[in-house]
């Protein structure tokens, strides 16, 4: 029944649902991968500084990826730079399922470079994709794949989250890490087989000074997302699974467990985003609302790092505080993705949109080494006011979008 069902559906239908599945599984094992590594690096005694770098090329070329990808995809097309991406994953898994004496901190760097390329190639090309799958005008439906794409992506890597630290407590790091790649190459044979070979090729043949976007609301938001995603990372990525594992002394199991939570749930408030910013009204976002609900996330992080100050209920205050944090947070993300593919240009679309997740990983690139850096010199609250601080910049930025 499921099958015929599958068969009739339209085209596009068929290709949205093959792209987010690929999305998804390898979203499960990006997810894993990182608390995999955060929390065996800390069992190893590295300082959380240490940790942080472990990351650093995973977002260096995420950021370089970014840019280049989205050129490849205007000339290769999407199912390409998408089946790339899976490719180099598994190899950046396979370069990790070694002996643990050559787990060196340069050579994990190098297979995480490896897995920030991946991660990449595949999200630049998922959502650039779902762009071309969707009517001229249509934008209210636009919103609304973006949003479930984008949050379920999220829910899955939170999942990811939860698995890697049962996979670390299961089969400890190698045996975890063979387990991911094996599952995720069964999903890279299906993805060279069921992807269109057409998917996102410009009729053009772009330059290579094409991947530098020429449009203003593209580098605004673009500068605005830099800000979003590092206000989030800067306390989330190094600082807070470390606080939780050396302040409340909680193993693998709770730390993965709990930033699993968060992550599931941002995701789930990501898919059902459109809702919160009056879709029953017919609106979809503007340059208004990113302003809004960045100035409303923007006081968030300030309260927990007071409440920090005061010691005012420390545990209750940081697990409230991430809860409502997630929730405002996973709206103004939504909205961003919504407004990126939106402003994009179909005729190439992946130049647009790749230059946009460049500043994304530009951003989380810079939260995860203050991360580190700052929680190991000052501490979680100032993590918490610089976070504050992001995004609040974000929010004044927003004001110059189109309205």
């Amino acid at each position: 029944m499921g099958l015929l069902s599958f068969k009739t559906l339209s085209p596009q239908i068929k290709q949205y649902l093959l792209i987010t599945g690929n999305y998804w599984a390898f979203t499960l094992t990006d997810g894993a991968l990182r608390m995999l590594v955060v929390l065996y690096f800390h069992q190893l005694g590295y300082s959380p500084l240490n940790i942080a770098m472990l990351f650093l090329f995973y977002e260096i070329f995420g950021v370089i990826t970014n840019l280049v990808g989205g050129w490849l995809g205007a000339r290769l097309g999407l199912n390409k730079t998408m089946n790339i991406g899976l490719a180099i994953q598994i190899i950046a898994l396979a370069m990790l399922a070694v002996p643990a004496e050559m787990l060196t901190i340069v050579y994990v760097m190098v297979a995480q470079a490896l897995s920030g390329i991946a991660k990449d190639l595949n999200k630049m090309s998922a959502k650039s994709s779902i762009k071309l799958l969707v009517s001229d005008g249509a934008e209210g439906k636009l919103y609304h794949w973006i949003a479930i794409l984008t949050g379920s992506k999220n829910a899955l890597k939170g999942a990811g989250f939860f698995l890697g630290g049962l996979l670390l407590t299961l089969l400890e790091f190698k045996g975890a890490i063979i387990v991911m790649a094996a599952l995720l190459s069964i999903v890279w044979v299906v993805s060279l087989i069921a992807l269109r070979e057409d998917l996102g090729k410009a009729k053009y043949k772009p330059k290579f000074s094409d991947i530098f976007s020429k449009s203003a609301s593209i580098n605004i938001l673009s500068a605005a997302r830099m800000f979003l995603f590092g206000a989030r990372d800067v306390w989330f990525v190094v600082a807070l699974p470390v606080f939780l594992a050396v302040k409340f002394n909680w193993d693998h199991w709770w730390v993965g467990g709990f930033m699993a939570s968060w992550v599931i749930g941002y995701g789930i408030v990501q898919s059902f985003a459109p809702y919160f910013t009056g879709k029953r009204q017919g609106k979809t976002p503007t340059g208004k609302s990113a302003f809004l609900w960045a100035s409303y996330l923007a006081i968030i992080p300030a309260f927990i790092a007071l409440a920090l100050h005061f010691n005012f209920h420390i545990l209750a205050s940081i697990i409230i505080g991430l809860i409502i944090f997630g929730v405002v947070f996973a709206i103004n993300s939504s909205m961003h993705s919504y407004l990126i593919v939106s402003y994009a240009g179909n005729d190439g679309v992946s130049l647009d949109v790749g230059f946009y997740y460049m500043a994304n990983a530009m951003g989380r690139l810079i939260g995860t080494v203050l991360s580190g850096w700052v929680y190991q010199n000052f501490g979680l609250e100032a993590c918490l006011w610089i976070s504050s601080l992001f995004v609040a910049t974000a929010a004044l930025l927003s004001l110059k979008l189109k309205q």
